[in-house]
């Protein structure tokens, strides 16, 4: 079932390759003319920046949710469908979260390792039940791809709740991953 909308994790960098940014266009258009709305950051910098405009260029819906100490940063972005200012990093991501049927990280620092993996983790325990993929561009997550396969050698981690990532390098692909997954049912 296509998801009426994803949130998506990425840096407020655009990084050191313009394949990054590309890929964030990428999967902004996409998502716009797959009519599958976006959810993120809210920020007007970096990829969040670059996500948004795509999507938005494209008619699409564009969801930012982004702490009061933010904008008064002036780091939000002004020109999306709904911009929810809310006062925490707590309450950002329960909303995200809340407004979200799947999620995708794509590069990013601390805050993206962090959000995608919060996320997983409540589908890993049952509390959520809404696919997670991550957008692979240039093999950026492949280190991180690999230290889950290494909690899996060291029995931190269940082989089925290592398969609840979900990753490719083409956006298309990604998506159409995500709007087929079923998430099994497993104890953790």
């Amino acid at each position: 079932m296509t998801p009426a909308r994803i949130c998506v994790f990425c840096g407020s960098s655009t990084g050191a390759r313009s394949a990054y940014a590309d890929a964030a266009r990428a999967l902004g258009e996409l998502l716009a003319e797959r009519r599958i709305g976006v959810v993120y950051g809210g920020g007007r910098l970096g990829l969040m920046g670059v996500i948004a405009d795509a999507a938005l260029a494209c008619g699409g819906e564009v969801i930012g949710v982004i702490p009061q100490a933010m904008v008064e940063q002036e780091r939000a972005h002004t020109g999306l469908t709904d911009l929810r200012v809310v006062v925490s990093m707590h309450d950002r991501k329960a909303l995200m979260s809340d407004l979200a049927a799947a999620f995708i990280a794509m590069p990013g620092g601390f805050g993206t390792f962090e959000e995608f993996c919060e996320v997983l983790t409540c589908t890993q325990l049952g509390l959520q039940r809404k696919p997670c993929g991550i957008l692979n561009v240039c093999g950026y997550f492949d280190p991180l791809l690999r230290l889950f396969d290494h909690a899996v050698e060291e029995r931190f981690l269940r082989p089925e709740h290592r398969r609840l990532v979900l990753s490719d390098e083409d956006p298309a692909v990604l998506v159409d991953r995500l709007s087929q997954f079923e998430i099994p049912v497993v104890d953790k």
